[in-house]
């Protein structure tokens, strides 16, 4: 994610699109772009409107790598069945995790396409930048995001949002990912915004 040269901020998803494929390759042939932020903030629509703007781009989300007893325990499985593959070339393998079952159960198989979104809280992590061409930041306050997760979920999920709440703000106080996104994009209006200078 090194970006000597300025590049100017894109307007639209399609601006964002071309920016994305015009960067070199991070991981092998990929362009390794991630969409971090707090729970609810709108990761996972924002990046699904990317990946239609990028003809489909293959998405890995990491609530499929995470678990119910290590919410972001996810780093080995990843670097093992989807950093490898793609840095050889090959497509990534794995199985994708059952909430309610609590098990690995479902295959997913993402192809080394030109750019592959990585979807997810933790996402710019640490240990993942060094494999990101891109790293995306939702600006929306914790507690906001946290609302409306809370909205969509339900008050049956209340409990298992305090848990999430707790482990989150752990998360980003030992290893936060705002400071290194090269973009943001407002959650609530999905307008593009620029690095934040501070």
């Amino acid at each position: 994610m090194n970006h000597p040269v300025p590049i100017p901020r894109p307007r639209t998803l399609a601006e964002l699109a071309r920016r994305l494929r015009a960067l070199p390759p991070s991981c092998g042939g990929v362009r390794l772009v991630a969409v971090d932020g707090h729970a609810g903030s709108g990761k996972t629509t924002f990046a699904g409107l990317l990946a239609a703007r990028l003809d489909g781009a293959p998405v890995v989300h990491l609530d499929d790598l995470a678990t119910q007893q290590a919410f972001f325990g996810w780093t080995e499985r990843l670097r093992a069945q989807v950093l490898r593959p793609l840095a050889l070339g090959e497509s990534a393998r794995f199985e994708a995790y059952d909430w309610v079952a609590e098990r690995f159960a479902q295959p997913r198989v993402v192809p080394p396409a030109p750019v592959v979104l990585l979807e997810g809280v933790g996402a710019g992590r640490r240990a993942v930048r060094p494999a990101l061409a891109e790293l995306i930041w939702m600006e929306l306050p914790a507690a906001d995001a946290r609302a409306r997760g809370l909205r969509r979920d339900g008050p049956e999920l209340a409990a298992f949002w305090e848990r999430w709440t707790a482990a989150e703000a752990a998360h980003f106080a030992a290893d936060p990912s705002r400071p290194f996104a090269g973009l943001r994009v407002d959650g609530r209006s999905g307008e593009l915004l620029p690095a934040d200078p501070g």
